[in-house]
């Protein structure tokens, strides 16, 4: 199979950017063939906002070269995994115009929400759903707290709403996890287009023995990844277990400062993959405290690979991820003395510790496997085509 892989790049890498990777990896390493077509938001400071406005709204540059790249080699499949805002959704008519299948992953909430998150103002917020011109948004100013960007952002949305892009220009739909699933279809987008498969972690990164002594945070440092609970909640631990907290962010800044303040708590900036799974192996468990509806949680799910429970916020996909009191435990989102009772409760319960550990590590082998992903991924390629030959019929 012939597919092609169309990615906008984060200027800060993440988990989006790292699980379209691994799927390209795992697709080639199964003897398909993978073309990509890629952009990076570090060219988004060199077009200027008007011709960057116009360019999220559709951008004929990205369409030519999607058409021509599909007129040179023969694609079975056009799989998008990003579009904002360099690319745009003027990619999708580049495949259909050549009559190829399009999937698209919904790794976030671009498509119902200005700023993709269902966030503002540290708070979970749903204003936009269902509305055809996401206004709330605008009035906020939600995409990056510029009014004028979220007019570009709206109009986007907007047009293309009214296009039918979203509905008659992607055969099927992959949401990571059901509970983004049920969000999309309460924000209109038909059911049965929608199908779950989610991120997995290849190579295998192998178990660790969790002998660190420490708690470990990998992530985004922004709010909605919820690094004023976590750092409140080590406030009321008095330092009773390490922290240590891996990447950067837009509050790098004021948590290496609130750090300083904090004993036994440890920022070590952006680390190396390998070094990370080290570290998560070795911790005792991971905390995921996120105020936001996450998509999935890739980072949840290294843990898991690696044996390691998680202590997670009780919100979004990360609560499907999560089985309390198996493969770790759930807090009340934003809630710290929450948060800092489950960690004693974990750290005065060794043995139910060790348990959760051997949990995680199953759940990662029953459901996160580059094997089983690879498996669910063709059968969504064969339902695109067979989509996409209904509709020529």
């Amino acid at each position: 199979m012939h597919i092609l892989s169309i990615h906008n790049n984060y200027q800060i890498r993440g988990g989006e950017d790292e699980s379209r990777e691994a799927e390209e990896k795992l697709l080639r390493e199964m003897g398909h063939e993978v073309d990509v077509y890629q952009e990076h938001n570090d060219r988004v400071g060199s077009i200027g906002a008007v011709p960057m406005a116009l360019r999220s709204i559709w951008s004929q540059e990205s369409y030519n070269i999607v058409k021509q790249k599909l007129q040179h080699s023969k694609c079975d499949i056009v799989h998008i995994q990003n579009f904002f805002p360099l690319i745009s959704p003027s990619v999708h008519y580049a495949a259909k115009s050549e009559g190829v299948p399009v999937v698209q992953t919904l790794r976030n909430y671009r498509l119902l929400c200005p700023n993709g998150l269902f966030f503002r103002d540290g708070l979970v917020c749903e204003d936009c759903m269902g509305k055809f011109i996401p206004y709330p948004g605008v009035w906020h100013g939600c995409y990056r707290e510029n009014r004028p960007a979220t007019i570009a952002v709206a109009t986007m949305l907007t047009a293309h709403r009214a296009m039918g892009t979203w509905l008659e220009m992607v055969d099927v739909y992959i949401a990571l996890t059901e509970f983004a699933r049920q969000k999309f279809i309460a924000g209109g987008f038909p059911a049965e287009k929608i199908v779950v498969k989610p991120n997995f972690v290849h190579p295998d990164p192998g178990v660790g023995d969790g002998s660190g002594g420490y708690a470990l945070f990998v992530g985004r440092l922004s709010s909605e990844k919820g690094l004023d609970t976590l750092l409140a909640a080590w406030n009321y631990l008095e330092g009773k277990v390490p922290l240590k907290i891996i990447g950067e962010g837009p509050l790098a800044e004021k948590v290496v400062e609130l750090v300083k303040r904090l004993p036994n708590v440890e920022w070590l900036g952006r680390r190396p993959i390998s070094e990370v799974h080290k570290l998560m192996g070795e911790a005792m468990f991971l905390v995921f405290p996120s105020k936001w509806y996450e998509t999935f949680g890739r980072v949840a799910v290294e843990a898991f690979a690696k044996g390691t429970p998680v202590i997670a916020a009780n919100i979004g996909a990360i609560a499907e991820l999560v089985d309390s009191s198996r493969t770790g435990l759930l807090f009340s989102p934003g809630n710290p003395e929450d948060l800092a009772n489950k960690v004693q409760w974990a750290i005065a319960n060794q043995a139910r510790l060790a348990q959760m550990r051997q949990e995680a590590r199953h759940e990662f082998e029953s459901k996160y496997t580059a094997q089983q992903n690879y498996s669910r991924m063709m059968a969504i390629y064969e339902l695109a085509t067979h989509q996409s030959l209904l509709k020529i019929s």
